[in-house]
């Protein structure tokens, strides 16, 4: 198929028609908006089972940018939607195959380093607290995000303690304030309702 042909068939079996396929081809920024469409009907899919070939056609794009970008929203979303680590470590393994086809080595440890950042984060989410070495083994992005959202006491205050930069410490001992005095008032408020208080 032509690369005309992939870029019509991404946007007919996505649903996506409002994009013109000429406009798309030549212009690698309609392209990428185009793709991110493509992209979040995909994830939102039942069925993981047509990603690896999603993202087989759009590694194709000889803007290599472009679909890298375009692959790690997929991973960003699908991570996001996963059960849990091993569901998108199953889903993982059948993808990374694929970015082998990217010919920038730093595209490709940089889609590498989001599905571990990811891994991690599920396992977090599932109750694993990491120690600092595992800390150490996720990007910023990830370390920031996890202090963004964790409720965890424990990864709070690794990440206050741990955390690469300061801003990302600052946010979590922050939040780990929060976090322990919201579980605060609320143990109070069963005290009190239970005539201990």
């Amino acid at each position: 198929m032509t690369w005309r042909g992939d870029v019509a068939e991404l946007l007919a079996a996505a649903g996506v028609l409002d994009v013109d396929v000429e406009e798309a081809v030549a212009d690698e920024h309609v392209r990428s908006a185009a793709y991110q469409r493509v992209v979040s009907v995909a994830a939102s899919a039942p069925s993981r089972e047509r990603d690896r070939a999603l993202v087989a056609t759009i590694l194709r794009d000889p803007h290599e940018m472009t679909s890298k970008t375009a692959v790690v929203a997929l991973v960003d979303k699908v991570a996001t939607r996963a059960s849990g680590p091993a569901e998108f470590r199953r889903w993982a393994a059948g993808l990374l195959p694929e970015v082998e086809r990217l010919t920038t080595e730093a595209y490709r440890e940089f889609i590498r380093r989001r599905v571990h950042d990811w891994l991690f984060h599920l396992s977090v989410r599932d109750g694993h607290v990491p120690t600092a070495a595992e800390l150490a083994r996720v990007t910023d992005w990830m370390q920031r995000l996890l202090a963004e959202e964790s409720t965890s006491p424990a990864v709070l205050a690794l990440l206050a303690e741990s955390g690469h930069r300061r801003k990302t410490r600052n946010v979590a001992l922050n939040r780990s304030r929060s976090v322990d005095g919201s579980r605060g008032g609320r143990r109070a408020a069963a005290d009190r309702r239970a005539g201990r208080g």
